[in-house]
């Protein structure tokens, strides 16, 4: 279980999150929408163990989120062109991961085109750059990239938001098959209550952003 515990975050002079609890179990898809401003990204970083929260906990498994071991958790951006090293080619991209966390030559490497696949990319893609692909091929292959690390839990921080609803329903489709499969839980993060409804198990939603202090 993924868990935050009464958390809460304050900019200068503004809370953002409130006493804010959420639960993410293996396998399930809570989404999480509200308003701008309202801290859902915030939250999601809180979650990863990238921002510290000044009250509350984070925990997974039962044990602070600083000590998860690597890997466990994964973030799939809003803006691909803006998460990615534009003269990388997509492989690339997607092996970034693994070249961190291994030494050359020692790592057990996983099928790069075995992940592309599951993202929805075809093997001739793999060797383009990102100015030779669109926004979505980009954005599958950040969701490779994901994948690739066999994360326990998956943040999606309004990662369909710059893609056409063609898209958009085969990323979201790809998600939910890969969640099930995989036993893995995803906080997606959307402002499209629609997309929420067709593919969480379950919604949130923060309120407006209160006034400063």
């Amino acid at each position: 279980m993924w868990s935050a515990r009464r958390i809460s975050v304050d900019y200068p002079g503004t809370p953002v999150l409130e006493d804010v609890s959420i639960d993410i179990a293996p396998g399930e898809i809570v989404g999480l929408g509200g308003p701008s401003g309202c801290g859902k990204t915030t939250l999601a970083r809180a979650m990863l163990g990238l921002r510290a929260p000044h009250r509350g906990t984070i925990s997974l498994d039962g044990h602070d989120i600083r000590s998860a071991p690597r890997g466990s958790l994964a973030m799939l951006f809003q803006a691909p062109r803006s998460a990615t090293n534009p003269r990388h080619t997509l492989r690339r991209i997607i092996d970034e991961p693994q070249r961190i966390r291994a030494p050359r030559g020692a790592r057990a490497r996983s099928s790069i085109e075995e992940t592309a696949a599951t993202a929805g990319l075809t093997p001739d893609l793999l060797d383009r750059y990102p100015h030779e692909v669109s926004d979505g091929q980009l954005q599958r292959a950040c969701l490779a990239r994901a994948l690739v690390q066999r994360p326990r839990y998956l943040v999606c921080d309004e990662a369909t938001a710059m893609l056409d609803p063609v898209t958009t329903a085969t990323l979201a489709r790809q998600l939910v098959d890969h969640a099930r499969e995989h036993h893995m839980g995803i906080l997606l993060i959307s402002h499209d209550i629609a997309l929420l409804g067709a593919v969480a198990d379950r919604a949130l939603s923060l309120p407006a952003p209160g006034p400063a202090r």
